[in-house]
């Protein structure tokens, strides 16, 4: 009887260091919320991911399956130089425009442009493969508005021409050839990726193929330090 009466008072003593650590113990994930239904049902709730469906009529072989995927790879990598590269011509345009009246100016301007840009993106571009360099001057008629050899043409040596010179001289094929999504081809899945990139989908679709977020390219800067020299 004595030993059983122990054991009892034992219990007793250790039940509260028991609770004790139970309130002590350390819920991890993250919370689930819940609604109860009128016929006293308890339904859990959760948001979960936007995926992204294929249209009807998107049927392709698995080979074409493989070079559409290293497509939207590369796409996802050279998309955001192209974009940036449009505003630095933006703003090497305006400032032609706006602040240079003599040709020696001019031909100075585009000098410290030349560098920078080589400065800041050299090391970029010589890392692409030659197929992202090849997608890259397709989005860089897209955003620009003149393909590569047009760029060159007409900056001459000067902004952005041995910025395109380099890409050139790397993955030089048909610098010629304007991009035409209309015509199809490579350049309309480009346009593709384009049109879903600007409606915000790009994470979700990027998500349903590789069933991982893209790593986004970072760029330094999106705009030029250069400035005119009187």
């Amino acid at each position: 009887m004595k030993r059983k009466t122990l054991l009892i008072l034992f219990f007793i003593l250790l039940l509260p260091s028991i609770c004790l650590g139970q309130r002590k113990k350390k819920i991890t994930g993250s919370p689930m919320y819940f609604q109860v239904t009128p016929q006293g049902d308890t339904v859990f709730m959760d948001t979960l991911d936007p995926v992204w469906i294929m249209p009807k009529g998107k049927r392709m072989r698995d080979g074409d399956w493989r070079k559409y995927y290293k497509l939207v790879y590369n796409f996802n990598k050279v998309y955001p130089y192209a974009l940036v590269g449009r505003k630095m011509m933006a703003q090497v345009d305006s400032t032609l425009a706006a602040d240079v009246s003599k040709r020696r100016e001019r031909n100075r301007y585009i000098s410290d442009v030349e560098k920078e840009l080589l400065r800041t993106f050299e090391k970029d571009i010589r890392s692409m493969t030659v197929t992202q360099g090849l997608v890259l001057m397709r989005l860089v008629d897209r955003e620009c508005g003149m393909n590569a050899y047009e760029i060159i043409k007409t900056y001459e040596s000067g902004f952005a021409a041995n910025f395109w010179q380099l890409v050139a001289r790397l993955f030089s094929q048909k610098l010629k050839t304007r991009y035409n999504p209309a015509a199809g081809g490579e350049d309309a899945k480009i346009e593709e990726l384009c049109k879903i990139w600007d409606r915000g989908e790009w994470n979700s679709f990027y998500y349903s193929i590789f069933m991982e977020y893209p790593q986004r390219t970072v760029i330094k800067t999106e705009r030029l330090s250069s400035e005119v020299k009187k």
